[in-house]
């Protein structure tokens, strides 16, 4: 099992993993990646294993959307491939406007969870703007959320939509403690336009203060979109973070 805390999620190099996933991968070993987190796992089939075993990589965590769908497909799927959790990364907007809907969320999470423990990996949740837009109790609706989720259900917090959102990732890691087991590590001016994002340590973000929020969770580089190569910038955010020591 790899001992960096550095991973980078695989939706960055959409096109080029598409196009070569074998390439694409050796070329993210190359950088110096141990670990890497796909996206949509189960459209990549016997592609996606075979290309990881090449590379010589692992995949802790994975995108998969798996509410509402079939668990066990999923996660025997995910066992299979060495995934430890599966996240799910989208729940519309529409759903986090009340307590009622948000607390639905929270069972259907739990639910999965109890499917996913018999194949040996667990779930998690990846939030986006609208989780931290929306306000229910005087908080923001990801942490109700997570104040209703099982103890074994764990969050993947994107540290760059939670600004966009109007929250400070610094001050809201610790309230969600130690159910934080990773973090999606961008950056950029924090808009809403995907193609503002940049390479790790190139934007405004305080990427080392929210990194020490979360010190324990693994930290997933990743580029929704960018006006440069995104390539390019998954190494230049891997450099970065090595020379910080955040690797």
């Amino acid at each position: 099992m790899s001992t960096s805390k550095l991973s980078v999620q695989l939706y960055t190099v959409r096109e080029l993993l598409t196009e070569d996933t074998a390439g694409t991968l050796e070329r993210l070993a190359e950088i110096g990646f141990t670990q890497v987190e796909p996206f949509a796992f189960l459209s990549f089939g016997e592609k996606l294993r075979d290309g990881l075993s090449r590379a010589g990589l692992s995949a802790p965590t994975t995108h998969q959307g798996f509410i509402g769908g079939d668990l066990d497909e999923v996660f025997a799927a995910a066992k299979e491939l060495g995934v430890e959790t599966v996240i799910d990364p989208y729940v519309a907007p529409e759903r986090w406007q009340t307590a009622d809907d948000v607390a639905a969320i929270a069972r259907q999470l739990n639910e999965a969870a109890e499917v996913a423990a018999k194949h040996g990996v667990r779930v998690g949740y990846h939030n986006h703007a609208h989780e931290l837009e929306s306000t229910i109790d005087g908080v923001t609706a990801l942490e109700f959320f997570a104040g209703r989720l099982a103890p074994e259900v764990v969050l993947e917090v994107d540290t760059y939509w939670v600004t966009v959102g109007g929250v400070d990732p610094v001050e809201l890691l610790p309230k969600l403690g130690d159910r934080v087991v990773a973090l999606h590590i961008k950056d950029g001016p924090g808009t809403t336009e995907t193609k503002d994002q940049v390479a790790v340590g190139q934007g405004s973000l305080p990427v080392e203060q929210i990194i020490a929020a979360a010190p324990d969770a693994l930290r997933v580089i990743e580029l929704d979109d960018s006006r440069g190569d995104r390539f390019q910038a998954v190494a230049d955010s891997f450099a970065f973070l090595t020379a910080k020591g955040l690797a």
